[in-house]
């Protein structure tokens, strides 16, 4: 059963039902609440909502832009992911001394007091995707999500580079790699309480375009079972031929079966021996647009890691502050929420799609018979109700996900190609503004 959609279904009427009105920096306005969480077993599934269509390949390209330590969106936009463009576009209109002209002319906006002209943002987008000097100077956004993660700088305010070394030189000197720290610390003390990555810089946070809504994340592991192991060996596998003897063994004799997992060690010694989780901790939750987005990202991620030091995703957790919908979100989370479907819809779904379309006679009248006879047809009681979740495949090999844990600049030989996403069941998108 899909209980990531029910849970996050259940987050949006909370908000309808027990939300405040509240201003905003974009002001748009919201309806918000304070302190909610979601928690996801990765073993029911991939966490892709499915209660709407989601832009999976934008949800890895985004999240490959920050392992890069990326901060300029030519990557994504060359990648066909757009989430970050507004940003972009507002930082170059806010850094430009221009004025106005009453009506768009030619895809211009505006012109500048030197007399260049102000692009609307389609043009802009454009430009930063065509040339490269444009793209430097504009389409960077400071030092957002990758920069943190990749190259925490250890220089102080008004401290001086090294002359003899190049800016690339002194910034890998003087800034820490997070994210290679977090997977060698894995690999060699995985009961580590210090197994975190964090993006609220508070003396850069004036640099960046947008402070960082998802601040931070830990993980966390555990030994698993014989049980547990077995159980992934023959997923993952095995077992065969005389190997189901020692299947019979491991749940014949659950009290000591210590020898199962040598002879894992010897037979099977790619087995994992740990599950790992994440726990991500968010300021700010614009929950009909971004939160599916946040969810399948950091869920992807532990993916990522967990391939990286062998061990089993187990539990994404998601620790939520300001949780809102912006005021005009509201009619479209209303719509992903759904409702009952009446009988006689469901009879009009079930003639449609199984040709299934019963008489019920002098029973019709008895709403809750009807509807159990439906029930086991598969047919839905209510629009938007979840469908299973899918299941991820990645692409690369194991011997890429190892060489990655000890190189993580093999991370740019990633691309949104490389996971693919199998029977993944949506239902159609619902199109909502973004507000920047």
């Amino acid at each position: 059963m899909n209980k990531l959609d029910l849970q996050y279904q259940n987050l949006l009427k909370d908000i309808l039902d027990n939300g405040v009105t509240k201003d905003d920096r974009t002001g748009t306005g919201t309806i918000s609440v304070f302190g909610r969480q979601i928690r996801h077993k990765m073993s029911d599934g991939f966490p892709l909502i499915t209660t709407k269509k989601m832009a999976w390949k934008s949800v890895v390209t985004e999240l490959l832009w920050f392992l890069r330590g990326d901060t300029n969106i030519k990557f994504l936009v060359d990648n066909g992911c757009h989430i970050w463009d507004g940003d972009a576009y507002k930082n170059y209109l806010f850094n430009s001394d221009w004025f106005p002209i009453s009506s768009v002319n030619g895809g211009f906006i505006g012109t500048k007091t030197d007399s260049d002209e102000i692009m609307t943002q389609e043009l802009f987008i454009n430009k930063i995707k065509t040339d490269d000097e444009f793209a430097k100077k504009w389409g960077d956004l400071g030092p957002v999500y990758g920069k943190q993660w990749r190259q925490w700088s250890t220089l102080g305010k008004g401290q001086e580079m090294n002359g003899l070394f190049s800016i690339e030189e002194n910034m890998k000197m003087n800034s820490i790699d997070q994210i290679a720290n977090l997977i060698n610390d894995l690999k060699t003390n995985p009961d580590s309480r210090r197994l975190m990555v964090n993006a609220w810089n508070v003396g850069e946070l004036d640099q960046m375009v947008l402070p960082p809504c998802h601040y931070g994340f830990q993980v966390y592991t555990r030994e698993l079972s014989t049980k547990e192991r077995w159980k992934w060996y023959s997923k993952n596998g095995g077992p065969i031929g005389e190997q189901k003897l020692v299947a019979l063994i491991v749940h014949e004799n659950e009290e000591d079966n210590s020898h199962i997992h040598s002879w894992l060690k010897t037979w099977a010694p790619n087995v994992p021996t740990r599950a790992i989780s994440l726990m991500w901790n968010q300021r700010s939750v614009d929950t009909f647009l971004g939160l599916p987005f946040n969810i399948a990202s950091y869920g992807l991620l532990l993916e990522i890691i967990a391939k990286s030091v062998n061990m089993v995703p187990d539990e994404l957790i998601g620790n939520l502050g300001d949780v809102h919908l912006y005021s005009n979100h509201v009619e479209q989370a209303k719509e992903q929420i759904g409702r009952e479907l009446s009988l006689d819809e469901r009879l009009e779904l079930a003639a449609k799609d199984i040709h299934f379309n019963p008489d019920f006679g002098i029973a019709h009248h008895i709403e809750s018979f009807c509807h159990s006879v439906i029930d086991d047809y598969g047919i839905p009681r209510r629009t938007r109700q979840p469908y299973p979740l899918p299941t991820l495949k990645h692409m690369k090999t194991e011997s890429f996900f190892k060489s990655l844990s000890e190189d993580v600049s093999l991370v740019t030989h990633l691309d949104n190609t490389d996971f693919e996403m199998e029977n993944y069941q949506s239902h159609s998108t619902i199109k909502a503004p973004l507000s920047n």
